[in-house]
């Protein structure tokens, strides 16, 4: 009887000594979490870097107030961000209450109306990702 109660004890402390090294383990990993972070904040700059937004308009030239489109595909950006038109008036680029989310695709559209009549220099933006700047002329 006595030799049974020694296995069964060696084997319940070798259990426990193997539990409490993967517990020491896991210790050991969630006290050091940059070395398991490092790789995707990376990748999130990477793709932070990569970001750009490209914009067509549907016409060049449009009556004062009259509907036309703007189209675009994103990349880098998240779906569901929003992408907002710009204008520039004088030397300063001025935020339009114009915007729509990105779709699952990247892609977007918006209808714009525009009556400051000339040349205007128009861009999309979304956080600090600028598309290059589209002219549409306002008659």
């Amino acid at each position: 009887m006595m030799v049974t109660k020694r296995r069964s004890l060696r084997v319940a402390v070798v259990g426990t000594l193997g539990a409490a090294s993967l517990l020491l383990a896991g210790t050991a990993m969630a006290a050091t979490p940059a070395t398991h972070t490092a790789a995707p904040a990376a990748a999130r700059t990477a793709q932070a870097a990569k970001a750009s937004i490209t914009a067509t308009p549907s016409v060049s030239s449009v009556p004062a107030w009259q509907l036309f489109r703007v189209t675009g595909k994103t990349t880098g950006l998240k779906a569901g961000s929003k992408v907002t038109l710009q204008q520039k008036q004088g030397a300063k680029w001025v935020t339009l209450p114009a915007s729509t989310p990105i779709a699952r695709s990247g892609s977007y559209a918006l209808r714009v109306e525009l009556g400051l009549k000339g040349t205007n220099d128009l861009r999309m933006v979304s956080g600090s990702t600028l598309s290059p700047v589209f002219h549409v002329t306002v008659r």
